[in-house]
C-alpha cells in the first residue's frame, strides 16, 4: 500500500519516510523543499515532488498522480510567533487541503500531527496525567490551530466516513530540532558543542520524546487500517530543565548550564504529565530510556562538530 508524506523532507517526515521504506512500503514525498539534504541519499528509492500544501491544486494534483492509499500530513509551522495570515494558511488551510483532497481522491487513511499543545498548561489538570479525552485548554496560536485541525478531522469523519487519525506528539527532541519548543533540546545540544546556555527557570517542566520514537509512532499508526481511536498521545518523559541539566552533566562534566531562577517555572509550564496508555496498549510502543536518548543526541552533535564522542 502506497503512502504520501506531505512535509516528508522535514524533521519528523524524513524519519517516517525511512521507516516506511525499511518496511518495504512504497512512499512518495511532497514538500515545498524537495532538495533538502535530509533525503539526498534516498535518490532513486523514493519519489520526491515539489508541492505547496497551502495550494489546493498542488495537493490534489499530487494525490491524483500518485494515487496513495494513505496520507500523512507533517507540514505545519511550529511555534506561535508567525504572522497570523501566514500561519493560518499553512496550519489551517493546508491541513484542510489535505483532508479535502484525500476525500475527493478516495484515500483510505489520513494521519496528521496534532500536538500536546492542545492541552494548554499543566495547572489545568493538577498533578494527574492528561488523556486524549480531556478538555483542551490550549489558548495560543499554535495550540488553537491544532485544536481546529482535530475538530475539522472530526467533521470529515462524521460527514464522509473518512478514517482520519491525529497523533499528539509531546516535546519532540533531536539533534537537528531548531524550531518550536527547543529549550529542552538546547539544554543538550549547546553543551555538547561546548557552548554555555542559560534558562529562566530551573523547575520548568517538559515532556520530551525523541524524534525517532515519534517517527515510529507515526509509522505504526499509519500502517494500521482500522485504529481503535481517533487521537493518540505519544507521551514522553516528564522532566524539569534542572534535572535534564544534571543528566547532561553526567556525560559532560564541564557543561555550562545556568538558570536565572530556581523556581517559578513549574506553575507556567505546559502539559508535561501525559497518559499514552491507548498508544502503548494498541500499538505496543516502547521508548528507549530518555537518559540513553540524551547520550545519543550528545554524540550525534559532537560527531557533526568533529568533537570526541562521550562514553555512556
Amino acid at each position: 500500500m502506497s503512502t504520501l508524506i506531505i512535509g516528508g523532507t522535514g524533521f519528523i517526515g524524513s524519519r517516517v519516510l525511512r521507516l516506511l521504506l525499511a518496511r518495504g512500503e512504497p512512499v512518495t514525498c511532497m514538500d515545498i523543499n524537495p532538495n533538502a539534504p535530509t533525503v539526498a541519499d534516498l535518490a532513486g528509492r523514493v519519489k520526491v515532488v515539489r508541492g505547496d500544501v497551502t495550494q489546493f491544486d498542488d495537493v490534489i494534483a499530487t494525490m491524483l498522480a500518485e494515487k496513495p492509499e494513505r496520507v500523512i500530513n507533517l507540514s505545519y509551522y511550529l511555534g506561535s510567533e508567525h504572522a497570523p495570515h501566514i500561519a493560518l494558511k499553512l496550519n489551517i488551510l493546508g491541513m484542510d487541503n489535505c483532508f479535502e483532497a484525500a476525500r475527493l481522491t478516495g484515500v483510505k487513511r489520513v494521519v496528521f500531527a496534532s500536538s500536546l499543545a492542545v492541552n494548554g498548561q499543566q495547572r489545568h489538570f493538577g498533578d494527574r496525567s492528561v488523556t486524549e479525552d480531556d478538555f483542551r485548554h490550549g489558548d495560543y496560536q499554535y495550540a488553537v490551530h491544532k485544536i481546529f485541525n482535530e475538530e475539522q478531522a472530526k467533521d470529515y469523519r462524521a460527514k464522509y466516513g473518512m478514517s482520519i487519525t491525529a497523533v499528539r506528539p509531546a516535546n519532540v527532541t533531536g539533534p537537528d530540532k531548531v524550531r518550536g519548543s527547543v529549550d529542552h533540546v538546547n539544554c543538550i545540544t549547546q553543551p555538547a558543542r561546548g557552548n554555555p546556555i542559560s534558562f529562566p527557570h530551573k523547575d520548568a517542566m517538559r515532556c520530551p520524546v525523541h524524534v525517532d520514537d515519534v517517527a515510529e509512532v507515526f509509522a505504526r499508526v499509519t500502517l494500521e487500517d482500522t485504529p481503535k481511536h481517533d487521537v493518540y498521545n505519544t507521551g514522553g518523559t516528564a522532566i524539569s530543565l534542572g534535572d535534564l541539566a544534571e543528566m547532561v552533566r553526567e556525560f559532560l562534566s564541564d557543561a555550562r548550564i545556568t538558570f536565572q531562577q530556581e523556581t517559578g517555572g513549574r506553575d507556567i509550564s505546559g502539559n508535561y504529565l501525559i497518559d499514552n496508555t491507548r498508544l502503548v496498549q494498541e500499538f505496543g510502543v516502547q521508548y528507549l530510556p530518555y537518559r540513553q536518548r540524551v547520550l545519543q543526541i550528545i554524540n550525534e552533535v559532537r560527531a557533526a562538530e568533529g568533537l570526541p564522542l562521550v562514553k555512556g
